[in-house]
């Protein structure tokens, strides 16, 4: 299957350090015990990355807002690109800091919302995908406040959203789920399938 991806720059949206490096003190905290994915572990900052055949830009080393997006409801716009903005899916890097599941709106460019949902299954160590989503990456250890633990194998997944309509999309809408973190968007478009239309 050909995909076309449009990667969404999510750098302004960035509001959480999950990702941590070797000896860098500073705020991190993926969840509320401040658990930390290890970067050197993880895809070079700001590279891209192919996951169950998408395209995403992996976060880039972060400032000061983070590398991940911990949703409350923040609003991503998404650009028209070469299909005006009709998409099939919205695909994601994410995972929640225990499995959980809530709506996203899809904002459409003729002013309606639809709304779809985000299931995203639980970072942690040694478990399975609870909503069956691909494995993007997983590490070999996790970090902790004073410590690395070298047994520990955090996960993030890839979710997919389904754009169901065929109107161009202008934004997507995450829930307002403090425990569901974003770490990568692309859009997709099923090239084949739209031919054979």
């Amino acid at each position: 299957m050909r995909l076309g991806n449009t990667v969404i720059d999510l750098s302004a949206h960035y509001d959480n350090r999950g990702i941590q490096p070797p000896d860098e003190p500073g705020e991190f905290g993926f969840n509320i015990w401040r658990n930390t994915f290890p970067a050197e572990e993880l895809p070079e900052p700001g590279s891209l990355v192919e996951v169950a055949g998408t395209a995403f830009a992996f976060p880039p080393r972060p400032a000061a807002g983070g590398d991940n997006i911990r949703c409350r409801g923040q609003l991503v716009e998404l650009p028209a690109g070469a299909t005006g903005g009709r998409y099939d899916w919205i695909g994601l890097v994410g995972a929640a800091e225990r499995r959980t599941e809530d709506e996203v709106e899809l904002h459409y460019r003729d002013g309606s919302v639809s709304r779809a949902w985000l299931r995203m299954s639980d970072f942690w160590p040694q478990t399975a995908a609870y909503f069956d989503e691909p494995l993007a990456f997983r590490t070999a250890s996790m970090r902790y406040p004073r410590h690395t633990h070298r047994h520990h194998a955090p996960a993030l997944w890839q979710q997919r959203i389904a754009v169901v309509r065929p109107e161009p999309l202008a934004a997507v809408r995450l829930p307002d789920n403090p425990a569901m973190h974003v770490f990568a968007m692309t859009a997709v478009v099923d090239e084949e399938s739209r031919l054979a239309r």
